[in-house]
């Protein structure tokens, strides 16, 4: 079985590479964090087969919203990355969605369809 970590950017920001990046950074940590805390089964399996990471992009908040909640109702870990608003949005911008890790297959369920960054 193949697994990875979704993280979706709000394409509508215009974000610059290096601020997408650490977003991208927030999100697979915090999914991770999150996975241990409630012992998400799948992520020894996708630490061993190396961890894959996949970026795509959301239009809006409001599809962001949307994708947490379909993921959640598939039992997914999440994480909804806010800014700090120190550099190049205000405090408390939704950045980007964190989902899984894991199973393709299911994360593919939510994400699937999202062009990739």
């Amino acid at each position: 079985m193949k697994y990875k970590l979704v993280v979706v950017i709000r394409e509508d920001l215009k974000l610059s590479c290096g601020k997408t990046a650490v977003q991208v950074a927030h999100a697979s940590v915090d999914c991770v964090l999150k996975s241990q805390k409630v012992k998400n089964p799948h992520l020894k399996e996708w630490l061993r087969e190396g961890e894959k990471k996949v970026v795509v992009k959301a239009k809006s908040l409001q599809e962001i919203y949307e994708l947490e909640f379909k993921a959640r109702n598939l039992g997914l870990v999440t994480s909804i990355i806010k800014d700090a608003g120190l550099t190049e949005v205000p405090p408390g911008t939704v950045t980007c969605l964190g989902i899984g890790p894991a199973p393709e297959e299911v994360v593919n369920k939510v994400t699937g369809s999202l062009p990739l960054l």
